[in-house]
């Protein structure tokens, strides 16, 4: 048995715009300009969802909080 939780779901959202707010879009059309994107939406049952985004490089992960700010010290965990 797998410990993978994901049940096949795309890390972005074909819906996106659904899952992050006016504050959070602003901030991501922002910081794309300097070379940061969008990683993956986490989508926990009955939690808001967390945004979550990356350098250029793929070295730093943010997470666009709901007031749009971008947090570069989240306490998440990912899976490489």
């Amino acid at each position: 048995m797998s410990d993978d939780k994901r049940k096949g779901g795309n890390p972005i959202p074909d819906d996106v715009k659904n899952y992050l707010n006016d504050d959070q879009l602003a901030v991501l059309h922002k910081i794309e300009g300097f070379g940061w994107s969008l990683k993956f939406v986490r989508r926990p049952l009955f939690l808001e969802p967390v945004v979550i985004v990356t350098n250029a490089d793929g070295s730093s992960l943010g997470v666009l909080e709901n007031d749009g700010r971008l947090n570069l010290e989240p306490d998440i965990e990912t899976r490489e």
